[in-house]
């Protein structure tokens, strides 16, 4: 597992190549999302997901709050869908996510893939990117 420092020194890598990209082909920054992230939703069947479930579409809007205050996970992103708390995103995976949100980095999600699967952590998958 990469440090967190090392965690933002490739986002922050990222992101700039996105930009120098943008920048040598005349698109404008405000027109790019780079996919950061794609993860399963933690925590389907505690939350508002099961019944969700059936409206939900791939590619749909998610939004991510961040709880600073959870009393689990001082790194905790809330998953929600029109209002609706699904879930997390999962928590071996949200730090570098934590600390652009704290920074005031432009995120966004959208479902990225819906299965009928028996393990309730694989039904729905999501993308998180960075405007």
């Amino acid at each position: 597992m990469r440090s967190p420092s090392e965690r933002i020194y490739r986002w922050t890598r990222r992101t700039l190549a996105a930009l120098l990209c943008c920048a040598a082909t005349g698109v404008l920054a405000a027109d790019v999302r780079m996919l950061v992230q794609h993860s399963p939703l933690a925590g389907f069947r505690y939350y508002e997901a099961r019944q969700a479930f059936a409206q939900l579409s791939v590619g749909e809007p998610l939004d991510l709050v961040r709880e600073p205050d959870n009393p689990h996970d001082a790194r905790a992103v809330r998953v929600e869908w029109r209002g609706r708390k699904l879930g997390y995103v999962p928590r071996a995976s949200n730090s570098t996510l934590a600390w652009a949100m704290d920074a005031g980095e432009p995120v966004s999600a959208r479902v990225a893939r819906l299965t009928s699967h028996p393990n309730p952590r694989r039904r729905i998958e999501f993308e998180v990117f960075v405007e």
